[in-house]
């Protein structure tokens, strides 16, 4: 089926309709900035500059290393690291190898990771060294063979390096000691090796041979892994540096506060800023007043963010004392941006703030508002080059007219190859090239897009795709849960927030502190419910099923 491209009318002229996409690996354009960016900035961490030339040599060492542990072509290595360099290094070092990156989130606890390293296959884990207690138990568990263990200090400039790991121990009571043998490896001492002559000489086919595979919760909220092959991100790369047309290769700096492991921080942080040879500014967690320092000191001037972010810092007490005003663009994903977010950080920083859309299964991004053209706040925007999107309808088969409301349907190179070992998910979502979304949506006149509910229940707070059923099935273990469902309900400053409804066994208490510590002992901190509510009974069908839209409706009502 075709579509009408209304949206096509609204393009700058800057903006070709159609795109050509080279032939090329992933990894290469890091090899092509190494060579004509040698001694640039690629990364800026905490004080520590590396340039182009030494993440390129710290890549090949690390692919080096990978293959003399047993790497083989197609061979999974999950790397669990916050925004760092070692992030970056160890990313292209598995795609020199040959290797295909797991994403791994490391706020993961041991039941979510046991999952992963068993669903991927992943017999190598590149984590830091407060997270080693938690992957070592993995080896007991899971394939997992190899642990390479870096530690945030390894990076830092003198002498925060030397003060750090007294920090670290205060702040977080690690002091465990990790001998190096022939199954715990150390980063640094990989670093150490000799530089390759050069990189490994691995064929790969970009089209077909897979680069990352991204976990996302999908329809049925059993996590599963998107198969992103190397032109799937390729593509999505190139249709971001079309649509950021005024941005100049080798000058910008990008501000790296998206997590890498988030499909939108690998693609807007680590592969863009890598292709274009900008600089990335790193930073490994959130803090607002950081931030706000970081972009008044170094100057960022792109800024990929989700709405929390933003929010945070428009709500900080001290903003006016910073000079925002090198910011010249920011595309929110993740989740919906409210009009007024917009309106205000633009005013404060003088740049475009701009509301896109995508998903894990899109590498990530189909839609976005024109940066210097038509914006419509409340909008996801249009598609980008080279993507088809519509609406469809369930009912009729077809595609419908605009303002009509169906679930959102795209199309284009950056559409994943399917979910890993998983025929059954891919064929429900994948129809012939079409991408079903499950968001619910329609289209105006212009071709501009606009979400107007889910058919999944996922939640998406602060940015984080949420899935309920995960949680609920943690709640059910507990000896004095009857029964419970969890829905997202709003948050002016999440979006969303996670609640959870819980009927108790007869004659059995708990408090609601007691549950929360129970949540967090077994999942990542933004999983866990933020409040609670003990009922007699949940509404139900007739035939039983909880009735989660009620209460959903409920909690709209009284917002």
């Amino acid at each position: 089926m075709s579509v009408e491209k209304p949206w096509l009318l609204h393009y700058p002229e800057q903006i070709p309709h159609e795109l050509q996409f080279e032939d090329q690996t992933l990894h290469s354009i890091l090899q092509q900035s190494a060579q004509q960016f040698s001694e640039k900035t690629a990364i800026h961490f905490l004080g520590k500059k590396r340039t182009y030339q030494q993440v390129y040599e710290e890549a090949l060492k690390i692919a080096d290393y990978l293959l003399s542990l047993g790497l083989k072509k197609g061979d999974r290595v999950s790397i669990m690291l916050p925004n760092c360099p070692q992030a970056v290094i160890a990313y292209y070092g598995v795609l020199f190898a040959g290797g295909i990156v797991v994403q791994t989130n490391p706020l993961y606890k041991e039941r979510e990771l046991e999952h992963l390293l068993k669903d991927s296959g992943a017999d190598i884990l590149i984590t830091l060294d407060n997270l080693y207690p938690v992957a070592s138990k993995m080896k007991a568990l899971t394939n997992l063979k190899h642990i390479i263990i870096t530690s945030i200090k390894d990076f830092l400039p003198f002498p925060k390096n030397m003060f750090y790991p007294f920090v670290q121990k205060k702040q977080e009571q690690f002091s465990i000691e990790i001998t190096e043998n022939e199954s715990t490896h150390f980063f640094r001492s990989i670093m150490k090796r000799p530089i390759p002559n050069g990189p490994p000489n691995i064929e790969v086919d970009p089209f077909h041979d897979i680069a990352v595979l991204q976990y996302t919760g999908g329809t049925t909220g059993t996590p599963k892994a998107v198969m992103l092959s190397h032109c799937n991100i390729l593509a999505n790369i190139k249709q971001c540096v079309t649509w950021s047309y005024k941005l100049e290769k080798g000058k910008e700096k990008v501000l790296g506060l998206v997590p890498f492991f988030h499909v939108y921080g690998m693609m807007a942080i680590i592969n863009l800023t890598i292709s274009q040879g900008y600089e990335m500014i790193l930073l490994p967690r959130f803090d607002a007043q950081t931030v706000l320092k970081t972009i008044d000191k170094e100057k960022p001037t792109i800024f990929p963010g989700v709405p929390t972010i933003y929010i945070a810092l428009l709500n900080h007490p001290d903003i006016q004392q910073y000079d925002l005003s090198s910011i010249k663009s920011c595309l929110c994903g993740s989740a919906p941006l409210p009009v007024e977010v917009k309106q205000q950080f633009e005013k404060v920083t003088g740049g475009k703030l701009v509301e896109g859309f995508g998903l894990s299964e899109t590498s990530p991004v189909t839609h976005s508002n024109l940066i210097w053209g038509l914006n419509k706040p409340g909008s996801i925007g249009c598609p980008w080059p080279g993507t088809e999107a519509a609406i469809y309808s369930e009912e009729t088969g077809g595609f419908l007219e605009p303002y009509e409301r169906g679930e959102i349907v795209v199309k284009g190179p950056q559409v994943m190859k399917g979910y890993w070992n998983n025929p059954e998910e891919t064929a429900a979502v994948l129809r012939d090239g079409w991408l079903f979304t499950g968001d619910i949506g329609y289209m105006d006149k212009d071709g501009f897009f606009y979400i107007v509910d889910r058919k999944k229940d996922m939640i998406i707070a602060g940015g984080y795709n949420i899935y309920p059923r995960e949680i609920e099935e943690i709640l059910y273990e507990h000896e004095a849960i009857q029964e419970a469902v969890v829905i997202g309900v709003p948050d002016e400053y999440r979006g969303e927030t996670v609640k959870a409804f819980v009927v108790l066994k007869d004659h059995v208490t708990i408090t609601e502190k007691e549950l929360d510590e129970y949540a967090r002992s077994r999942l990542a901190p933004y999983k866990v419910p933020k409040i609670y509510e003990f009922r007699d009974e949940l509404p139900k069908t007739a035939v039983g099923k909880i009735l989660r839209r009620t209460l959903v409706d409920e909690e709209k009502t009284k917002a």
